[in-house]
């Protein structure tokens, strides 16, 4: 799969606890202490997303249990106030909610999970049904591709094509996801257009030249 980028459909938790939009409070708490989760997603009665319940979602009917809020506080926090009198889930959970597809790559999820500030992405299909979840976790399992996974990928997809008649054999190492490319090229502009792709690697950390061009040493860092 040289060139590919992985997808969600890779990374993500393909089996999803969710719960209906009737679901009670004191359930909804039930299973998230009981599959240690933190969010569920919220279905239609045709399995359709329509939201997600939260800790976050759960937590103002503890917080406004034995308070009077000023009227400022009612202003600010009327969506916080409304999910403390909430009983089932279609009244405590954030709607619309953030989803993604099976094919969406890891970097658009990522800046999803960025932008949104959310920890965790429902993946449905085109119908809007349930197929997976992603989590900041799931992302970060492609830095655990080997070094020799990567070393290869940097040597046939960049290397071997940016520079096909190297003065001398370009050596490609990587160690703990950080590659270093060792020889002698003819082109030095071409050097941040390699850095730029080797970055683009999925689980590549970094990546180090030390390369010379022609007779001179460089020092392309």
């Amino acid at each position: 799969m040289h060139g590919n980028p992985h997808i969600v459909s890779d990374v993500m938790t393909h089996t999803v606890v969710a719960v209906g939009q009737d679901a009670q409070f004191k359930d909804i708490v039930k299973i998230m202490r009981e599959r240690k989760v933190s969010a569920l997603p919220v279905l239609d009665s045709e399995g359709r997303v329509i939201g997600v319940v939260s800790e976050a979602d759960l937590l103002p009917k503890e917080e406004f249990r034995d308070s009077d809020p000023d009227r400022f506080t009612q202003q600010r926090r009327l969506s916080d106030l409304a999910k403390a009198s909430g009983v089932t889930a279609q009244e405590l959970m954030s709607a619309p909610a953030v989803t993604l597809h099976p094919d969406a790559t890891l970097a658009q999820a990522a800046r999803i999970m960025a932008q949104r500030d959310i920890k965790r992405l429902p993946v449905i299909n085109d119908e809007g049904l349930l197929k997976g979840i992603v989590s900041r976790a799931d992302l970060l399992k492609i830095f655990m591709r080997s070094d020799e996974e990567l070393a290869e990928e940097v040597r046939h997809e960049v290397v071997g094509r940016l520079f096909p008649a190297p003065v001398e054999p370009i050596r490609v190492d990587v160690d703990d996801g950080v590659v270093s490319l060792t020889g002698r090229i003819r082109d030095n502009s071409l050097v941040p257009v390699a850095a730029r792709l080797i970055r683009a690697v999925e689980g590549v950390v970094d990546v180090e030249f030390e390369l010379t061009s022609g007779s001179a040493r460089s020092d392309l860092q």
